[in-house]
């Protein structure tokens, strides 16, 4: 394992970890916001870089749009940037107007983090003291994420111990780009949900639920994301995961569009937010100079209900120091066969 220093944030040392594994898999992994930079896997005769990020740390502060991040306090949207919590109402900052998102623009995901490396089993261990009222978040709370590669998989364990009552839900925010070309379009995806939560024009749940049996939410047999007429589809929504599900199996699978490349993603997380980049637009090229525009990568959020906090009827994501926080995901990325 390589540790490099790459930049500096807040005046704070911005380091970042080489993985390698058995299989030739590389994973490059900063200690600003617990960022996956790089990923790469064995393809064919070469290697092949599968998530979208830039060269160098200096393009992440202005120009990411939570490339490879850690997102939290409160993952995706919590409306008008308010929740009340045991007769008190908080106001967080809006920085997705008219809602906030991703815990702020101070938000986990740019914060640098302690990064303790530990070559024997191939995993960084990132700790985080996130005090009280940080981005108007009740209570504090020491943060882990712990980042193994093993194989071709990334291992993430995600944990949480807060000093009182509060909200948590953390996703990890990867674009996927299982092939070559510009877009993720012709990838093709199984998703093992069988409902998605309703939101509004400003993509904030509106606490109805619905099937997606019959639309073009219907991930259930692999299809890619193109209409019938070949046109482009756009998705960024919350998709609920079948309750009865087995864990143990994958909860999304990726087919690359020249069938070189698999992914599966396995969670125990309720909810997948699934994203095709329908606003992504980088004016700095990234990865082996390519632009990022429309569609360029996929994002497959595993997460909670989106305003949880201010939906009662949705799954709660309320910890405390008797109920901390753990978020288990698994993503293995591997030749296909």
């Amino acid at each position: 394992m390589k540790i490099k220093r790459v930049g500096e944030f807040g005046g704070k040392p911005v380091e970042e970890a080489e993985l390698v594994s058995a299989t030739g898999a590389r994973v490059f992994l900063m200690n600003w916001g617990v960022t996956v930079r790089d990923w790469q896997v064995p393809a064919g005769h070469g290697m092949r870089q599968v998530v979208l990020g830039f060269e160098s740390f200096d393009p992440y502060p202005l120009h990411s749009p939570h490339f490879g991040s850690l997102a939290g306090r409160v993952a995706n949207r919590i409306g008008f940037g308010k929740f009340t919590l045991e007769g008190r109402t908080y106001d967080l900052p809006v920085n997705e107007a008219p809602h906030h998102l991703h815990g702020g623009p101070d938000g986990l995901g740019r914060q640098v983090w302690e990064m303790e490396p530990d070559a024997r089993t191939n995993r960084v261990r990132f700790t985080l003291h996130s005090p009280d009222g940080a981005m108007g978040y009740p209570g504090a709370v020491d943060f882990v994420a712990t980042y193994q590669l093993d194989g071709n998989a990334l291992d993430l364990t995600l944990e949480a111990m807060p000093d009182r009552v509060t909200p948590i839900s953390l996703v990890q925010h990867q674009y996927f780009n299982l092939g070559t070309g510009p877009d993720v379009l012709d990838h093709r995806l199984r998703l093992d949900a069988d409902r998605r939560t309703v939101s509004d024009e400003s993509l904030l749940p509106t606490g109805a639920i619905v099937g997606v049996e019959g639309t073009r939410f219907d991930f259930r047999h692999p299809r890619n994301f193109r209409g019938a007429d070949g046109a482009p589809l756009d998705y960024d929504l919350n998709m609920i995961l079948r309750a009865d599900r087995d864990p143990a199996e994958p909860a999304a699978e990726v087919l690359g569009p020249d069938g070189a490349l698999r992914l599966r993603l396995f969670t125990d997380r309720p909810a997948v937010q699934l994203y095709n980049a329908v606003w992504t637009d980088v004016p700095v090229p990234g990865l082996g100079g390519r632009m990022y525009g429309k569609y360029s990568g996929l994002c497959l959020e595993d997460q909670a209900y989106p305003n949880a906090v201010n939906q009662p009827e949705f799954p709660s994501i309320l910890n405390s120091p008797d109920r901390p926080y753990r978020h288990h995901c698994r993503i293995d990325i591997a030749e296909a066969g």
